[in-house]
């Protein structure tokens, strides 16, 4: 029997539940909805959904307070889905504990995208998988290598420590200071200039065509993520900082 995954919807605006609701219920997912942030942590519980998808500006609550909450007491995949278009907005709840951040206006298809690489990312994590490959690229978590095409590529410490990281979360996106307070973790400042740094010369050793990355994907004023094989690329900035 297949089983359906369950998506709690955490809207106040009917519309947009309904515009959500329809588009998953096409594609076979189970729907659970809540207007507001009580509600929301009521039917968590009481449902224990796969994937939550949070719009920040409910009327009892802001739903940025509702991030830590809910990854606290599940282990939901969470997607903040708002209006607020601000960098300041979307590294908070990322730093928060968001697993994703979709800004409204948004399209079905892009929202449908991204539940599926949510999902693949909890069966990877429930699963236990500690290699990836993207492209000609493999990572291996358990013996620390990564290889493109087949041979060994060298990494420094700190390079890897980057890359380790955004592996650890495919197709998801790290913050600067996610990856810095990694990284650097002694820092008493650190500045995000080593870490664009680092990222330039890891893109050096793994892309094809670093001044057009495919693997590692930049959040542009957030951070990154490592692309999953079979994704498209979505990468919001022309410059490969």
């Amino acid at each position: 029997m297949k089983v359906r995954h369950k998506v709690l919807i955490v809207d106040d605006e009917l519309h947009i539940r309904r515009l959500i609701h329809a588009a998953l219920v096409r594609n076979d997912y189970a729907i659970v909805e809540a207007e507001n942030a009580r509600e929301a942590v009521e039917q968590l519980r009481a449902e224990r959904p796969d994937i939550v998808l949070l719009d920040l500006g409910l009327p009892d609550r802001d739903g940025l307070e509702l991030v830590p909450l809910f990854k606290q007491q599940s282990d939901t995949t969470l997607i903040v889905v708002s209006a607020r278009d601000a960098i300041d907005q979307k590294v908070a709840a990322l730093d928060l504990g968001a697993d994703d951040y979709l800004t409204k206006p948004f399209d079905t298809d892009e929202l449908l995208a991204r539940v599926r690489v949510a999902l693949r990312n909890r069966l990877t994590r429930d699963g236990g998988t500690l290699t990836l490959t993207v492209d000609d690229v493999t990572i291996d978590l358990v013996a620390r290598a990564v290889t493109k095409a087949g041979r060994d590529v060298h990494l420094t410490p700190k390079e890897y420590a980057v890359l380790a990281q955004l592996a650890r979360h495919p197709g998801r996106v790290i913050t600067h200071n996610q990856i810095m307070a990694e990284v650097w973790p002694h820092e008493h400042e650190h500045h995000v200039e080593y870490l664009r740094v680092l990222v330039r010369t890891l893109r050096q050793k793994l892309e094809t065509e670093p001044q057009q990355p495919r693997i590692i994907c930049n959040e542009l004023g957030i951070g990154y993520r490592l692309r999953q094989s079979g994704d498209a690329q979505a990468e919001p900035s022309t410059q490969p900082g």
